[in-house]
């Protein structure tokens, strides 16, 4: 055979091997990764949907079962882990009671399998009590990043990380 026949003939069988595994149906392993990203897909929207009402909506009755995970935690907080539903309400009211004015933006949202990471961005006027520090009246605007973790399409889990000395200078705490 002639260096072009054997050309032609790699070719043909590469153009047969390939047309034949596109037929193929999707391996159990492509279903999983589907599967996968489907969920991933629906939590991100959950999520960001629910962040958007209790902070931006102030419905803070949206922190139930519905969409968190009964025992959700607020991992290390300066008071230590937030633990379970009513905690973890109550942690985050301080938010709603300390800026009347709140505004809270998702700017990035992306994950992997049940973890989702959050790039946000909070605003608002300290006129209200929060964790206890009394209304200074300063505008604060800060961004920071979230990771979470969901269990069962609910949240299960965050952990917040912000620049904290940048956000008391702008309380006038520092």
């Amino acid at each position: 055979m002639t260096l072009l026949q054997n050309t032609i003939k790699y070719a043909s069988v590469l153009l047969v091997l390939n047309l034949t595994s596109c037929n193929q149906t999707p391996s159990e392993v492509h279903l999983q990764l589907e599967a996968s990203q489907a969920q991933l897909e629906a939590n991100l929207l959950m999520y960001e949907t629910v962040w958007d009402k209790v902070i931006n909506g102030r419905q803070i009755a949206l922190i139930n079962a519905d969409s968190f995970d009964q025992d959700v935690t607020a991992v290390a907080t300066s008071a230590g882990d937030v633990v379970g539903l009513e905690n973890f309400k109550n942690y985050y009211n301080n938010y709603l009671t300390g800026f009347s004015d709140a505004e809270f933006a998702i700017i990035d949202a992306f994950g992997q399998g049940n973890k989702i990471v959050k790039h946000w961005n909070f605003k608002g006027t300290h006129d209200g009590n929060f964790f206890g520090v009394p209304a200074t009246g300063k505008r604060v605007d800060v961004s920071g990043v979230t990771l979470v973790k969901m269990k069962a399409g609910k949240i299960a889990a965050e952990q917040d990380f912000m620049d904290l000395l940048d956000f008391y200078t702008q309380l006038g705490l520092m």
